[in-house]
């Protein structure tokens, strides 16, 4: 028999019991007056049962399309614990209701602590998003946008939160946004340089084809993975061979970003070092080789790949368009010899 709200809600203020699939379930698709019954006990659950509530509710919401949890989450953005409001907010990530964007803003300019004020930035991202695909009016645009530039030009606020402005604001076209990037990328700190990679894969523009290609070969691990993912989001068959000397990367983000790369550039060279992958005794990377690999079919494969343009930062002439000519016996060849060697190529 499935649970009711109030036999779920009791269960979850009742911490003598666990946290189970059934609690969790029975808290979806709360009506209003269960979403009034939540708030006013919410105040009354231990701090680590809050916690724990939400972080398993993300989860839960991760992984099925049938539940429904945003109203409560909602409630929890004003919880007087950190821990609780940064997971609230990042819980909301697919939500794009803009009722959402006075909490996120107040978040973003007023909040104590650093990675509540991050969190916010990034939930605001999807409204940039949005606003790039002409689907948010112009008013909430100006003002999710002045906030973030706010905040990406403060002298005070802390590296954290202006990255994540930096990657909340990346899906923007223009020259602003692009000179927001590069000042990024061109800053000493490398976190913020693997930042603006990632802004770099967001912001779609061919602009960063050579910069992000010059990154995979990056002696730091956190920018060659937001390379490596940039790629993917460009689209840049020219990265494939660089990509294929990457599976042997010894940094696990890295192998996991340069799969889903693969698969979303598609191509006969990226399909046969998936299947490789596919292939192997490594459980998660087979998992994502195949996931990738239905990303490519589904995508088309090797029909026609995204032409794109190099930047100054780019390596010269492409080196890889003899390696990807439509000749398949010369791609089978090039491959084989692409494979074998990729320990030469891939870095320390």
């Amino acid at each position: 028999m499935e649970m009711t709200f109030d036999t779920a809600l009791d269960r979850v203020i009742d911490t003598s019991h666990p946290l189970d699939l059934a609690v969790l379930n029975g808290l979806s698709n709360a009506r209003k007056p269960d979403v009034a019954r939540f708030a006013a006990a919410w105040p009354t659950i231990p701090i680590e049962r809050r916690r724990e509530v939400m972080k398993a509710l993300g989860a839960l919401g991760m992984e099925s399309f049938e539940v429904e949890f945003t109203p409560l989450y909602g409630t929890a953005l004003t919880d007087p614990d950190a821990t609780v409001r940064a997971s609230a907010v990042n819980n909301l990530w697919e939500s794009e209701g803009e009722e959402f964007i006075p909490p996120f803003l107040h978040l973003l300019t007023t909040d104590e602590d650093v990675e509540v004020r991050a969190a916010a930035a990034t939930g605001l991202g999807k409204y940039m998003f949005l606003a790039e695909m002409e689907e948010l009016d112009e008013e909430p645009t100006e003002r999710v946008r002045e906030a973030l530039l706010a905040t990406i030009h403060s002298k005070t606020e802390a590296e954290l939160v202006r990255r994540r402005a930096i990657e909340a604001i990346s899906f923007l076209d223009g020259d602003e946004v692009r000179a927001i990037i590069e000042n990024a990328y061109n800053d000493p700190s490398e976190e913020m340089q693997a930042s603006a990679v990632f802004a770099m894969g967001r912001n779609l523009d061919p602009y960063w084809s050579g910069t992000v290609l010059l990154e995979l070969q990056n002696a730091n691990p956190r920018i060659r993975q937001q390379a490596a993912w940039a790629s993917g989001e460009l689209e840049l068959k020219q990265a494939v061979p660089l990509l294929v000397s990457l599976l042997d990367d010894k940094d696990r983000e890295v192998l996991l970003n340069t799969v889903h790369a693969l698969g979303q550039i598609g191509g006969p060279v990226a399909q046969r070092a998936l299947e490789l992958v596919a292939d192997g005794d490594d459980e998660e990377l087979t998992e994502a080789a195949t996931d990738a690999l239905d990303e490519l079919i589904f995508q088309g494969g090797d029909a026609d790949w995204l032409e794109v343009d190099f930047n100054a930062a780019a390596l010269g002439e492409d080196e890889g368009d003899e390696f990807l000519e439509d000749d398949e016996d010369g791609e089978e060849d090039e491959f084989d010899i692409l494979w074998k060697n990729r320990d030469d190529i891939a870095r320390d």
